[in-house]
């Protein structure tokens, strides 16, 4: 029966640590949401073209999107009364992680409306739009999920 105990232990130990997490993430994802719901009221915006004003519509359902599954593991640990399981700590680590994909997908399409606004009137301004959301999801996605994934397998060879 100690066993089982110890178990449960680890496992809500576990679900703590993965709510601590999303707790160090969940302000900054707030405050872009923020930013990019203010952007919509400023003048310029309404002078963007069609496809950029896509694009930050895009980039902010991403991003909500990202906000719901960073909140998740905390309202479900709530909800089963605060006593985790396993499938419960792999699915929340899931979400966290998970999260991840949509909040680089929402920062790069910002980034492309933002270098489209910047670089008006430039002839290479598409390119450059386009180049400068291309990479932000490179560099993001490098570093949060190829990067760890690396470390990873480094750590299992040595």
């Amino acid at each position: 029966m100690e066993y089982k105990h110890d178990e449960q232990e680890q496992h809500d130990m576990e679900m703590r640590n993965i709510i601590e997490e999303a707790r160090v993430v969940l302000p900054g994802v707030q405050a872009l949401f923020g930013f990019q719901t203010i952007a919509v009221f400023n003048d310029r915006f309404a002078e963007l073209a069609d496809y950029a004003k896509a694009c930050h519509a895009l980039g902010m359902i991403m991003v909500v999107i990202s906000i719901a599954m960073v909140m998740t593991p905390a309202i479900y640990y709530r909800t089963c009364r605060g006593h985790a399981t396993e499938s419960m700590v792999k699915l929340s680590s899931r979400m966290i992680r998970g999260a991840l994909g949509p909040l680089a997908a929402g920062l790069a399409l910002d980034m492309f409306t933002v270098i489209h606004v910047v670089a008006s009137g430039m002839s290479a301004r598409m390119a450059l739009s386009v180049g400068a959301g291309l990479g932000t999801l490179a560099l993001l996605s490098g570093f949060w999920f190829f990067l760890p994934r690396h470390g990873r397998k480094t750590a299992e060879k040595g």
